[in-house]
């Protein structure tokens, strides 16, 4: 029997940065466990969005169940509280068949709002929100980061500062409430019925390069540019603020050529693993394994299942 006591619920995090591998071991480690998943991706969730989010192939889910791909328009809002309420719900449901339920990606905000909680926030009014990402298309990471410098010194001292979604959100608060978004965060850790167990991906730093580089250049092959012009209607919206869309998007422009934009998107999702890696690194309950050593992997999670022999 692969799955484990219902009364001891867990929840298996398989996390790292992207293009670590993070699909093909969930998939492998639920069928071992006879169990499915719950994405933690932020931007694989829209159905509009697929080649260049590395969203799982046809074939993938048809292997094994996931939930939160594809699973919201581009058009809606979703952030780190409405995953956690989506996620919550869906765990909920899958614990009533599976004792274990793996949760797999690399928004490392997404997943800390589902295992900890996420602090109760004021509603931004869109017109805010709409505006602050205007200008940051038209202006750029400078521009931005400049704002946050100016308008919240304390938020910017704490901040990710090459990260434009964290900046954004941190000036959309200040010019919403006119107080920092820090005076929000609470950090304080809510209840959880189930127990978390931690796993990371991690490859040599040259080795996982030349994974992001390679997949971007498969994605192109697959018609990354046509997606990309297809969404260019809704550039402004949340969802496209993200690597693979923002640089052919200036490409299209006529802001920088091709082969420039070929190039950034590669130095912005090298730069983005890193980042992923510095959040995840500072996690003291993660494991961490090559994504290639499976059976240690599964050993791991076995043995640190209470014990439990049903798995």
């Amino acid at each position: 029997m692969n799955k484990v006591s219902p009364h001891n619920p867990t929840v298996v995090v398989i996390a790292g940065p992207t293009a670590s591998g993070k699909t093909a071991l969930a998939i492998w480690l639920a069928e071992k466990l006879g169990t499915q998943i719950l994405s933690a991706d932020s931007r694989q969730c829209y159905q509009e969005l697929n080649i260049g989010v590395a969203r799982p192939s046809p074939e993938e889910l048809r292997q094994v169940h996931h939930y939160f791909i594809a699973s919201h328009s581009i058009q809606e809002t979703v952030n780190a509280g409405s995953y956690a309420a989506y996620g919550l719900k869906v765990l909920d449901e899958l614990f009533e068949r599976f004792g274990i339920v793996l949760v797999v990606g690399g928004t490392g905000l997404y997943l800390k709002a589902l295992i900890e909680g996420v602090d109760d926030m004021p509603p931004i009014p869109m017109s805010i929100r709409q505006g602050v990402t205007e200008q940051y298309n038209k202006n750029g990471l400078p521009w931005l980061q400049q704002q946050i410098r100016l308008q919240d010194p304390t938020f910017w001292a704490q901040a990710e500062q090459a990260n434009p979604q964290r900046l954004m959100r941190g000036l959309e608060f200040k010019l919403a409430t006119g107080t920092s978004i820090l005076e929000f965060r609470k950090n304080e850790p809510q209840q959880r019925n189930f127990k978390v167990i931690k796993i990371g991906l991690e490859l040599p730093r040259a080795i996982l390069y030349e994974r992001i580089n390679l997949r971007v250049d498969q994605m192109l092959a697959a018609g990354l540019e046509k997606e990309v012009q297809d969404l260019l209607p809704f550039r402004d919206l949340n969802a496209l603020q993200t690597v693979g869309y923002k640089e052919l998007f200036d490409y299209f422009d006529l802001k920088t050529g091709r082969a420039k934009a070929v190039e950034s998107i590669k130095q912005n999702t090298r730069h983005y693993a890193k980042r992923q890696m510095t959040w995840f690194k500072k996690d003291e309950n993660f494991q961490w394994f090559a994504p290639s050593d499976k059976e240690n992997i599964l050993s791991c999670i076995k043995s640190a299942v209470n014990g439990d022999h049903s798995l």
